[in-house]
């Protein structure tokens, strides 16, 4: 009993923990608002980061060069999976992530961010060797640096990134409204089908009534609507329809065919 009351207590949030929760999503929504504002009034938007990188001092290095362009870091990883949480609740414009780190690794990732579309991916190696850079870009990656991190390779990396994640996205948004329009015009062309065939049909079935109509008057001795009564009466009592009704009509009291000739 006391095991399973120290289990169920270990699931439990500290008062800090979720002090820290509330204040991580209040800021999440103060910087939202923030931005909104920003874009409002004509002002550049405050871009959000999320650095993933396992040795501390290289993040810490890396955060500080971020801040000190502009850049608002929402969220610092020392493993993949904690990029990819971090990601998931933040949705920031960029990801910073490097390859080598432990529990999951950057290209790994990496590929879940980008399966996501959660934001796109710059990765941070301490190698150029092209397999590597292969694989990243085969994860999805839009842009990659390599160490030392230098604001002159690191900037222009995470705009090229970002301008690259939004035409992605503007295309897809474009391909998805297409088909949206695509399917909407199949729909009409459906619907206006049917109205054409049910037109038809109708045009048909009159013109089949008229012509047994005729005959009823003129072969049983029918007034016009005394013929048309009795083919919509026998229609609804015998349930069959009027058009197969009037092929029977037109098929007993018809003109014969004309016998094909004999050579």
């Amino acid at each position: 009993m006391c095991k399973e009351m120290d289990n169920d207590m270990d699931q439990i949030l500290t008062d800090e923990e979720l002090k820290a929760a509330a204040t991580d999503d209040i800021e999440s929504v103060a910087d939202e608002a923030k931005n909104e504002k920003a874009e409002k009034e004509g002002e550049p938007r405050q871009h959000t980061v999320v650095v993933a990188e396992d040795e501390s001092v290289n993040r810490m290095d890396l955060v500080a060069m971020l801040e000190d362009n502009g850049y608002k870091v929402v969220g610092e990883a020392a493993n993949g999976e904690e990029a990819v949480e971090l990601t998931r609740k933040f949705h920031p414009d960029v990801v910073c992530m490097d390859v080598k780190m432990p529990r999951m690794d950057g290209i790994t990732a990496a590929g879940t961010i980008c399966d996501e579309n959660l934001a796109p991916v710059v990765m941070l190696t301490a190698y150029s060797q092209p397999d590597l850079v292969k694989q990243a870009t085969g994860a999805g990656a839009m842009a990659y640096v390599t160490k030392p991190y230098e604001e002159s390779k690191l900037l222009p990396a995470l705009e090229v990134a970002m301008g690259r994640f939004a035409e992605i996205n503007d295309l897809l948004d474009t391909v998805e409204a297409n088909e949206g329009k695509l399917k909407e015009a199949e729909s009409q062309l459906k619907e206006a089908e049917e109205k054409l065939k049910k037109a038809e049909d109708t045009l048909e079935e009159r013109k089949l009534v008229d012509r047994a109509k005729g005959l009823l008057m003129d072969k049983a001795d029918f007034s016009e609507q005394g013929a048309f009564r009795w083919i919509q009466k026998t229609s609804m009592d015998q349930r069959i329809p009027k058009k197969r009704l009037a092929m029977a009509i037109i098929a007993k009291y018809g003109d014969p065919k004309p016998e094909p000739k004999q050579r």
